[in-house]
């Protein structure tokens, strides 16, 4: 089950993710986060 999370962002950074939606592979903003987090606990978790 996903939960709601309200976060700020830095204007440029939001631009960033929003350049990523259009390569087509993210849904929305939300699952571009979601998918940078994963990948930063990883590489913090040594996986």
């Amino acid at each position: 089950m996903k939960q709601k999370l309200s976060i700020t962002l830095d204007e440029e950074l939001v631009n960033e993710i929003i350049k990523a939606l259009s390569s087509g592979k993210f849904r929305n903003k939300s699952h571009v986060v979601e998918y940078a987090v994963k990948k930063l606990l990883e590489v913090e978790n040594g996986r």
